[in-house]
């Protein structure tokens, strides 16, 4: 029992100093997002082209197509692209249309792709949505059918590009329960994480495909599209280019953007392993600190807790474990409220100010953690993802192999 005692002390105290790190990361995003809150970009507001991929109808999809009818900007158009021409999502568009109450609402086309062959649906469908742009469109930007941007989206996201040194400029996805269930608020809390990796490094932050817009002198001089050929992933792929071109990524606060759905376990354990899945093909480094951060943590944490109740079984002392494991539980818990707080501040919702999330974020980051581990060791034993009713195998960065369609054979 010494020797075990002595291992769990030496993994305490890395996870301690794990904790300490990441909380104050914490911090820094917090004051990244106070500091860009105050901030008064120019005014500028270029002729923009939104691209919306759709393929199946989401959770609120006509919602969060009226919000992006809905936009205070002056001038853009939007580019609805899917991949056949009797996409029920599609109906739901025409129907946000024909409701829209606004006097002047933004010029619409509808593309229709086609089936991907060697890369991902979604992808595909981007690149061949491009062509279709407006020749006097100055700006690309990027939103997905689950994401339901506020009024000023476009606009805060565009600001910024005025600085021709920037590269992109993104937002991030913030899960946002509507009935709530333990599945719902854990998928919140696991996705939370990775938006506190935004912040004011340019050089390392990454697009997020939901909610992202560049120049499109940028866009090409980049060679984005030929970045995506290949792949299943458009931000990953996105990042790329634009790191290999040594300009910087912008992440913009005011463009947190909430997803407001529910999710079961099954469909938890897929999207997040799905996430993890694309990580370890397109950025092995980061999925290799995610293994090794969360294994540390779920064999001290977890491993700590079951040593705590055996000692008091035994009658042994545990006063020593047991305060180590409340310090690294308080280091964790206050960086998730202290996130939490200042995305509230942002993301004007009920829900994501109320007790039920509060207590969510501040209980279950645990569980995410050894969730991200579960992700991770996943992610090593399989590289086949389902996205969207689409089986694909990653089978490197710019290579994609599309397995089966939902409700065909294998191809």
């Amino acid at each position: 029992m010494n020797i075990l005692l002595f291992v769990f002390y030496f993994f305490a105290a890395i996870s301690i100093w794990l904790g300490l790190l990441s909380l104050r990361g914490g911090v820094r995003f917090i004051r990244y997002l106070q500091a860009e809150l105050t901030k008064e970009y120019p005014e500028f507001t270029p002729f923009v082209t939104v691209f919306m991929p759709l393929r199946g109808i989401d959770e609120g999809l006509r919602e969060n197509i009226n919000a992006i009818f809905a936009q205070d900007y002056p001038t853009f158009e939007i580019v609805f692209v899917v991949d056949r021409a009797d996409e029920p999502a599609l109906a739901v568009v025409e129907a946000a249309r024909r409701s829209f109450a606004g006097v002047v609402g933004p010029v619409m086309q509808f593309v229709i792709a086609g089936p991907a062959v060697d890369q991902g649906q979604k992808v595909h469908n981007l690149i061949f949505a491009i062509d279709h742009a407006h020749p006097q469109s100055e700006v690309f930007a990027f939103i997905d059918s689950d994401a339901r941007p506020k009024s000023q989206w476009l606009r805060s996201l565009v600001a910024p590009l005025k600085d021709e040194s920037i590269g992109a400029t993104t937002g991030y996805r913030w899960f946002v329960p509507v009935r709530g269930g333990i599945a719902s608020q854990l998928q919140s809390v696991w996705n939370a994480a990775i938006a506190s990796a935004l912040g004011a490094n340019g050089q390392k932050n990454f697009c997020w495909g939901g909610s992202t817009a560049i120049r499109r002198t940028t866009f090409e001089s980049c060679k984005v599209s030929e970045h995506w050929r290949g792949t299943v992933s458009d931000d990953f792929a996105m990042t790329r280019a634009l790191h290999q071109a040594v300009v910087p990524i912008k992440f913009v606060p005011q463009c947190l953007t909430p997803s407001f759905e529910d999710c079961t376990w099954p469909r938890l354990f897929e999207f997040t392993t799905r996430q993890l899945k694309i990580t370890r093909a397109y950025a092995a480094h980061l999925w290799k600190s995610v293994f090794i951060g969360s294994a540390i943590f779920v064999l001290t944490f977890f491993g700590g807790m079951t040593m705590v109740i055996v000692r008091a079984a035994m009658h042994s002392s545990f006063a020593t474990p047991l305060f180590l494991l409340l310090i690294i539980f308080a280091l964790g818990a206050m960086k998730s409220h202290l996130r939490l707080r200042a995305v509230a501040a942002i993301i004007n919702d009920e829900r994501v100010h109320s007790f039920t999330s509060t207590v969510a974020h501040i209980t279950l980051w645990p569980l995410a953690s050894a969730l991200y581990l579960y992700n991770g060791v996943a992610a090593a034993v399989s590289r086949r993802i389902i996205w969207r009713g689409i089986t694909y195998q990653l089978k490197s960065p710019d290579e994609t192999v599309i397995i089966r369609r939902e409700n065909e054979e294998h191809v």
